[in-house]
């Protein structure tokens, strides 16, 4: 049985009255996660909106509560690393990472990046050792698979786009899931969300299609590591 990390980004819902409110990130994700459900009923699905119920951002106690040697940790410092213990928790249960996103402002949403703060730890989820020379940090985790799905309002952010420089969504997020175990990455991209033109729904609907493409190819290769 394989387990599900599902994390959700967007601010906006799926169960708008107005279907143009609806988050596309949220909607291609979810299609993965149907059909994965479909192939595999019985695996775990852990589900977390971060765009409805964001992870508080680090602050200084924080840092310090991070960096003070467990044996010596005050109740107040664990109490403050409580949501990251849980939610590295999550992580280290997951084989695979469902993660959707829109482009905000060319980036990802603010709480997903403190989704990514409180989750990115030393001694948690990764090393750091001098003795590595210019490379002193490692992945703690390993052999892990992200499926990000992400929305945007322009076009042209992948390689060799017109708006390739631009793009400091998925290139980021694949950068920092390095630091989660993650072994083999897959990006699902809709575009030309602000022109609102016959190449948006066209990308739309390539996007939901390649989600449950993703789903049945990954799911028939884990099944057919179990025969």
């Amino acid at each position: 049985m394989k387990t599900i990390l599902h994390i959700d980004a967007s601010a906006r819902l799926t169960t708008n009255s107005v279907e143009e409110y609806n988050s596309i990130s949220k909607s291609i994700a979810a299609s993965f996660i149907n059909k994965w459900k479909e192939n595999n009923p019985t695996d775990k699905i852990i589900h977390r909106d971060v765009g409805v119920n964001p992870p508080n951002f680090i602050t200084q106690d924080w840092i310090a509560a991070v960096f003070t040697p467990d044996e010596v940790k005050t109740k107040e410092q664990r109490a403050l690393l409580s949501l990251s213990d849980t939610l590295i928790n999550e992580l280290e249960q997951a084989d695979i990472i469902v993660m959707s996103s829109p482009m905000y402002n060319y980036g990802l949403p603010a709480a997903l990046k403190a989704w990514f703060d409180q989750v990115i730890r030393i001694n948690k989820t990764f090393s750091f050792d001098l003795t590595r020379g210019d490379h002193p940090l490692e992945p703690i985790m390993s052999g892990k698979t992200m499926v990000l799905a992400t929305s945007c309002g322009e076009f042209g952010f992948g390689p060799g786009g017109i708006n390739e420089k631009k793009n400091h969504l998925g290139t980021h997020i694949e950068t920092m899931s390095h630091y989660l175990g993650i072994d083999t990455f897959y990006e699902i991209n809709a575009e030309y969300q602000e022109f609102n033109d016959d190449r948006h729904k066209e990308s739309v609907q390539n996007a939901h299609t390649k989600a449950k493409e993703l789903a049945s190819t990954l799911s028939n290769s884990y099944i057919s590591t179990l025969q």
